[in-house]
């Protein structure tokens, strides 16, 4: 046992689980104006990721996504990707990516000839 590890029972002044919902919601108050995200000529920081993402899941619930229900995307590697990594849960949805990847002979796209 580490010297760090001594005396330190989980308790809820010392330990608290991190979700990826209550990591940006944490993180756009400690680091409001920093960079979060760059992509291309593009940036975010940590305030604006967090705007972006609830206006996103916004915008599912109203088209009627709401817990337990899946979500599939399929998107390329960009600023929107990310944001659904934090928007779909938001709404209490699932996540299903759909990874494309052209170099890949049986991808998704394309379905494998019999």
């Amino acid at each position: 046992m580490s010297n760090f590890e001594q005396g330190m029972h989980k308790n809820d002044a010392n330990f608290v689980p991190l979700t990826p919902i209550s990591f940006l919601d944490r993180i756009k108050d400690v680091y409001p104006d920093y960079e979060a995200l760059v992509y291309k000529e593009r940036k975010y920081s940590w305030r604006q990721v967090y705007d972006r993402c609830t206006r996103f899941a916004s915008a599912l619930t109203k088209v009627g996504i709401g817990k337990g229900d899946v979500v599939s995307i399929m998107a390329a590697n960009t600023p929107e990707m990310f944001e659904a990594h934090y928007s779909v849960p938001m709404t209490g949805g699932r996540r299903e990516y759909n990874q494309y990847s052209p170099r890949h002979k049986n991808c998704c796209l394309h379905p494998r000839s019999q």
